[in-house]
């Protein structure tokens, strides 16, 4: 994959179709936290009122056109040293090197948007290697499964969490 055709950006209402396409694909939210979305409007309502006010949800890009996204969310408070960064893709594009290369460019500008982050924090269901394979291949390190930590479509679900810090380097 030519990495220089992948950006990311704010997501904006015209992305709704591009979007829906993948987003109502139970395979790519299979491991989020939110359900399919089917429709148009729903799309459209998601974009406005989940998307574009998140601190740092960036769509990633082929083209322009948005294929997937990732979402950086600081903590507050006394946990506001850290964030957790969270991703999906349309499932076309899995295995190409896409997020890998997507994450990559968000670590090199959380930390410097956000200058009081020092550790970006992911977890990944214990059966989702792909994820883990991303995780790994941009230089975050598996520091541990949390058993039956994390509640997604009804059931308790083992973690591993993964740590990326504001001193680590990316591969």
């Amino acid at each position: 994959m030519d990495s220089s055709k992948i950006s990311l950006r704010p997501f904006k209402l015209s992305d709704a179709d591009d979007f829906l396409s993948w987003a109502k694909d139970e395979r790519v939210t299979h491991y989020l936290r939110w359900n399919k979305i089917t429709f148009l409007e729903e799309a459209l309502k998601y974009l406005q009122e989940v998307a574009i006010p998140h601190p740092w949800r960036r769509s990633i890009c082929l083209n322009d056109r948005s294929i997937g996204y990732i979402s950086v969310r600081p903590e507050s408070g006394n946990d506001r040293h850290r964030a957790r960064v969270g991703y999906a893709i349309g499932a076309e594009y899995w295995g190409k090197g896409i997020v890998t290369v997507a994450l990559k460019m968000a670590m090199s500008s959380v930390f410097k948007e956000f200058a009081y982050l020092v550790r970006v924090e992911a977890l990944v269901e214990e059966e989702n290697k792909g994820s883990q394979r991303v995780l790994e291949k941009v230089g975050f390190t598996k520091e541990g499964l949390l058993r039956k930590y994390g509640f997604n479509k009804g059931e308790i679900r083992d973690m591993f969490v993964y740590s990326f810090l504001s001193t680590d380097k990316i591969m």
